[in-house]
Order: structure tokens, then sequence, then C-alpha cells
């Protein structure tokens, strides 16, 4: 098995768990010399084996664990661990038929006892309909932003938690980004696109506009810069895409294709830019964006096991939407996200009316739901079919 993720998402501790024995690269240097000269001195304990942060010495080790499955004949072999894409990404050599993929993000809210999971995206994608009682707030929602799914996290003073937030980039800064292949990188340059990316998170990037929010006393950024260094990021599994969802239309409308980025977990863009709560509620709209953050998060959480993705929709009349779950047997649900409020809910209600009498259901199928996300409120089906999900009672 292949389990990848971002750094502090509990990968380690998980794997362990469920292994017999372990090798930890990252930490154990005689470990990784002597798999660099004969993966088999090391990678020949007890299976299940672990072997942990597998991408430092990734061809060797994907080669030899390819090839040991094969002599052995027998499943549940190894379960390699990853926080960054390798550069020549051993992962596209053959592995057919012997290498389950697994990604483990940051903790959803259900899974940080945040949800009561009283409406589940499984249930809503099969047509069922769930109410909810109120749930959060969204000065609870934002105190949630900032602190993160980190598993470390829950139980610190949010303050401890903001800090270790803010630790946690300036070491991909200071020290992953050059330590991931070699090629050093600036500090200075990671972290100001990390403040970029945060200003701009859950929208379309543009090079040129990431590139002038970059720039700094050394003068301009290159765009081939801004782009070389977002793919470190994107390795690092800092951030991630949210591609634009290819549909067919009844319309001429023109699709576009552009991709939205987010963090890995909101509670690095608000790190990224010293925001806590206060200053996150004082500012509705950016924390409308990083609320949009969460509910992409989660929903890639409790799509996983759907085999779901999550897109974005945008076409040349103007018409978005904010998430789309698209699951492999064709069926499909649109969501908009909103802090709340009942004009606000209205509004993105009509949104996806007008959204679903575009999209061509003779090829596309009828949507399996359309629904608007909230920070709070009530959850219920309302008269014209759209149901609206508080945050605090979605679920898998």
């Amino acid at each position: 098995m292949l389990l990848e993720g971002p750094k502090a998402s509990g990968k380690t501790f998980t794997a362990a768990r469920f292994t017999a024995s372990q090798t930890y690269l990252d930490t154990d240097l005689k470990a990784l010399e002597a798999v660099r000269i004969d993966p088999s001195i090391v990678l020949n304990g007890e299976a299940p084996q672990l072997v942990d942060e597998w991408q430092l010495e990734a061809t060797s080790v994907w080669n030899h664990v390819r090839s040991e499955v094969n002599r052995r004949g027998a499943a549940g072999q190894f379960v390699l661990t990853g926080s960054a894409v390798p550069a020549d990404d051993a992962r596209r050599h053959t592995g057919a038929g012997r290498f389950a993929r697994l990604t483990m993000r940051t903790m959803s809210l259900y899974e940080s006892d945040h949800s009561s999971g009283a409406m589940s995206l499984a249930s809503l994608l099969n047509g069922e309909r769930a109410t909810s009682g109120a749930t959060l707030s969204v000065d609870a929602v934002a105190a949630l932003i900032v602190r993160g799914g980190w598993p470390l996290n829950l139980h610190l003073p949010l303050d401890a938690a903001a800090e270790a937030n803010a630790d946690y980039l300036l070491n991909i800064a200071e020290v992953d980004v050059s330590r991931l292949d070699g090629v050093r990188r600036s500090p200075a340059i990671v972290a100001r696109l990390l403040q970029a990316l945060a200003r701009n998170v859950a929208m379309e990037q543009k090079a040129a506009r990431l590139a002038a929010q970059v720039e700094g006393e050394g003068g301009t950024v290159a765009r081939s810069t801004v782009h070389t260094y977002l793919e470190a990021l994107e390795r690092l599994m800092v951030v991630e895409t949210q591609p634009a969802w290819s549909t067919h239309l009844r319309s001429r409308s023109t699709l576009r294709t552009a991709a939205r980025t987010h963090f890995v977990d909101p509670s690095l863009a608000a790190a990224a830019l010293g925001a806590g709560p206060e200053r996150l509620l004082s500012d509705p709209n950016y924390l409308g964006l990083l609320f949009e953050s969460l509910v992409v998060r989660d929903l890639r959480v409790y799509g996983s096991p759907l085999d779901a993705t999550i897109h974005h929709y945008r076409d040349s009349d103007g018409l978005e939407v904010d998430t789309i779950v698209q699951l492999r047997d064709g069926r499909w649900a649109a969501f908009e996200v909103k802090l709340g409020g009942e004009k606000a809910v209205e509004d993105a209600a009509a949104n996806l009316l007008r959204f679903s009498s575009k999209v061509d259901t003779s090829k596309m199928g009828d949507p399996a739901a359309l629904g608007v996300i909230t920070a709070s409120g009530y959850g219920y089906t309302r008269p014209d079919g759209v149901v609206v999900l508080p945050i605090g009672a979605l679920g898998p």
C-alpha cells in the first residue's frame, strides 16, 4: 500500500498501528544509507513492513518493493508512507496490481467530532434526504479554520495551535522545499508565495498575479519561478488544485478550464497571513473563501470512500458553482458554499437551479443533489428541492 498525505496528518502513526515492523528513513540515517547501497538489507522486516518517507530514496525502494512483492506472491507485505512526491515520480513505474493507493488528509470536522454527520454525503448521493438541528456557529467555524484538522493540534489551546501552523509553514519555506530534490530555493520567495496563495485561496490562480504579489526587495519574480515554486509546494502536498468540471451544456456557453487552488488545510492560509478568528470574523468575504476551502477539504474526505472527485464550475456567462462532486458511475451533485443568512441561501439556491438547467442531462444525467453548505443553521430540504446542509451536520 502507498499512503500519501501532508506532513503531520497522521500517516506514520496510523500505519505503525497496522504493521509488524517499521523503518523510518527520515530519522534512521543508517537505514537510509543502507537502502542506497542494497535495499534488501533494510526491507526485510516482518510483514507487513512500514517504510516511512520512502520518497527519500524513491526509485530504489519502489523497485525493490515491487520485485519483492512479485517474489513473495502474497498481499499485504509493505506499507509505504510519504509526505512528498518524488521528482522522478517512481510511482509512474509499473505497479499495477501490486500497489493500493490511499491519500490521508487532515481531519474533517466529522473526524474531529465537530460534526454530527446527520446529513451523509453518501446518502445524499443515493437520493436520501435528512434534516439537522442547529449545529456550529460562524464564530466556532472561524476558530476551527484557524486550528485546522491536524491531529496534534486538536487538544492544544487555540493560540498554540495557530503558532504550530505558523511553524509548519516556516519549516516548509526554510527546509522542505530545498530538501525536496536538492534544488536550493529562496525561503523568502517561498514565504511570500505562501502569503500570495493565502490571499487568493479558493480562486483560479494566474501566474502573473502571483508573481506581482511575490515581488520583494530583490526585484521582480519571473512567472517561470512562480511555476517552479508552486510545483514544489504541490509535491510537498501543501497546496492542492480543484479542477474545473468538464460537462455537456445545453447552451452555447463556453466552459472555463482553470483550476482553483486550496491549501490542504485552510489553517495554513490563515497562518500564512497571521490571521486569528477575530480578524477572520472582521472580514466576512475572506472568511467565506476559507470556509469554502474547509468545505472542499471535508468533501474530499467524505468523497474518498465513494471514489469521488471534487471540481468547480465556471462558464463564459459568468455562472459559477463552488463544488461539484463527481462519482465514477456518472452520478454528480453540485453545492454552493455560504457562511449563512437567508438571502445568501436563497441566492445560492437560485444559482444552482440556473446551473442545473444549463447541464445537458440527456448526457450527464440529473443531479443526485443540489445543495447549499452553510457554516451554521439548520439542515433541511427546500420546496424547490435544494438541500441546505450545515457543515456541522455534514458527514461521510
